[in-house]
């Protein structure tokens, strides 16, 4: 109770100095407030094509992140068990972090459909970071564990179950929550540039071209609430699984 109270407190407190900044500009149709926007939110979310948008961008975004999830992982795997695979593809990798989102989006969309952009930036945005840290956390596993495994001849499945599965997934679950955060901001990044039909981004990008800056408002609210539930829905999930191991 104390933290949620604590939540609600520290909430109040910015949108109380968002309240204020737009009474002191005194130009709502630019600036609107916490009131205006609330009220173009409200009128937004009774459209099915909100919802509909929600959705798809929300549909968009997971596939592009657990496709990346899964390839990171096994790309992970497979160059810290083959040296030269690795060698072969850290220019790839090091080439992804070293180039911008939107140099992806640009390309990306000469070659996909604007449906499919949002899905395949996702993925490359969150790709190099759970390779990254798998690779790595595979490297620090602990000698003596693997040695020890090897001595008492666990088979292959008993191995990742009960050394490389526990010393790897802090490592891991950390990376997933920092990639949900890029594949959820690359994602609407995606869909703003590209005009991905029934979109989140798409509405934000026509809001400012007609200037309707309370919608742009409520669609920018609308994609911090979801990023938050979003990752409040991790963060359950890995402390479920927690909690049925214990």
């Amino acid at each position: 109770m104390k933290k949620a109270l604590r939540r609600v407190l520290i909430g109040a407190f910015w949108i109380g100095v968002w309240w204020i900044i737009a009474v002191a500009v005194g130009l709502p149709k630019l600036l609107p407030g916490p009131g205006e926007t609330a009220r173009a939110l409200l009128r937004l979310s009774q459209t099915a094509a909100f919802w509909r948008s929600v959705g798809l961008t929300l549909l968009r975004v997971a596939l592009g992140y657990m496709l990346a999830v899964l390839a990171g992982t096994a790309l992970a795997a497979g160059c810290w068990r083959v040296k030269g695979l690795d060698m072969l593809l850290s220019p790839l990798r090091t080439v992804i972090k070293a180039t911008p989102v939107s140099s992806f989006i640009l390309l990306v969309w000469l070659w996909l459909q604007r449906s499919r952009v949002p899905v395949f930036i996702s993925f490359l945005m969150v790709l190099p970071i759970i390779w990254t840290a798998t690779q790595e956390a595979l490297n620090a596993v602990d000698g003596n564990l693997t040695e020890m495994a090897n001595m008492y001849r666990f088979s292959a499945w008993k191995k990742l179950r009960y050394v490389y599965a526990p010393s790897v997934k802090p490592a891991f679950m950390a990376a997933c929550m920092t990639g949900l955060g890029f594949a959820w901001k690359s994602g609407i990044a995606a869909e703003v540039i590209a005009l991905t039909p029934d979109s989140v981004g798409k509405h934000l990008s026509d809001a400012k071209n007609y200037l309707e800056y309370p919608d742009l408002f409520a669609w920018t609210v609308t994609v911090i609430l979801l990023s938050m539930a979003l990752e409040a829905g991790l963060k359950a999930l890995a402390r479920k699984r927690r909690e049925e191991k214990a």
